[in-house]
């Protein structure tokens, strides 16, 4: 049955790509029905069946303790690109995909009991991560329980070496392991033909034209691993040296931003990882 319930799934997102695609197509690439990026996007707001306003995905942003201090009121890393890329990446997912969206993205303490209500949840720049000894056991439980937790926008050696250490401390037996382009998450419904490097607008900005989407020069390389349960469930995917919530939040900034990166990678992406986490 849950195989059947996929296929469903699978094909409803697909014919409703479809017929996205075919509506930019009849109306020209960027039409108001297409994937143009109007400025103030995040503003943009859609009504769900009242009856089913439980039955939503939801983008829920993690804030948790770091370096900078305790990580709890608005300029800790947690809240980077807060709220326009959690909106915008809502909006697109109900315009390009038959899901079910909630328009009111949110943002949970790692500790908050409410965390177990939701199946996805996204975290953001934990290159200063310092998780707290209750946060360590309750990511834990939420993970081990099915939970799946998307972690985005950190680059170089010394960021990746402090998120590898605070991840141990939740999973101390369990490795990330590098997830090759024939992942499904990078092709479950967008076809990626690699493994796309977003940087941020004020980096394309800086670099345009020279091919250098790195941000430091210990980044060149984009990492996507993986973390495991104990049935091979992927519950944890973390996007290293690349930036996606940038592609998002900034897709209205500039058209050619636009059209390199936050189409044809960090949406396309994003999708595929939401997709495959609420599947499996």
């Amino acid at each position: 049955m849950r195989r059947i319930v996929i296929l469903i799934l699978l094909i409803c997102v697909t014919i409703a790509y479809a017929q996205r695609s075919r509506e930019r197509e009849g109306r020209g690439r960027y039409s108001d029905r297409g994937a143009a990026p109007p400025q103030g996007v995040e503003d943009a707001t859609w009504e769900n069946d009242p009856k089913f306003q439980k039955d939503v995905f939801t983008f829920v942003r993690l804030r948790y303790s770091d370096g900078w201090g305790s990580g709890r009121w608005r300029g800790g890393r947690w809240d980077t690109d807060y709220p326009d890329s959690d909106k915008n990446f809502s909006y697109r997912l109900q315009q390009l995909t038959s899901l079910k969206v909630n328009p009111e993205p949110i943002f949970l303490d790692i500790t908050d009991e409410r965390l177990f209500d939701y199946p996805w949840v996204y975290m953001i720049e934990p290159g200063n991560l310092l998780f707290s000894d209750e946060e360590v056991v309750t990511l834990r439980r939420y993970l081990l329980n099915g939970g799946f937790m998307m972690v985005d926008d950190f680059w170089g050696d010394r960021e990746w070496d402090n998120f590898y250490e605070q991840i141990k401390r939740v999973f101390p037996d369990r490795e990330p392991k590098e997830l090759e382009l024939d992942h499904p998450i990078f092709n479950c419904v967008f076809p990626l033909k690699s493994k796309p490097q977003i940087p941020s607008i004020h980096h394309w900005y800086r670099y345009n034209g020279t091919g250098i989407t790195w941000e430091r020069p210990d980044a060149e390389t984009p990492h996507y691993k993986g973390i495991v349960d104990d049935k091979d469930r992927l519950m944890v995917v973390i996007c290293h040296n690349t930036d996606l919530g940038d592609g998002w939040e900034r897709e209205g900034d500039n058209i050619e931003y636009f059209r390199e990166m936050s189409e044809p990678k960090a949406y396309p992406l994003g999708i595929n990882i939401v997709f495959w986490a609420m599947t499996h």
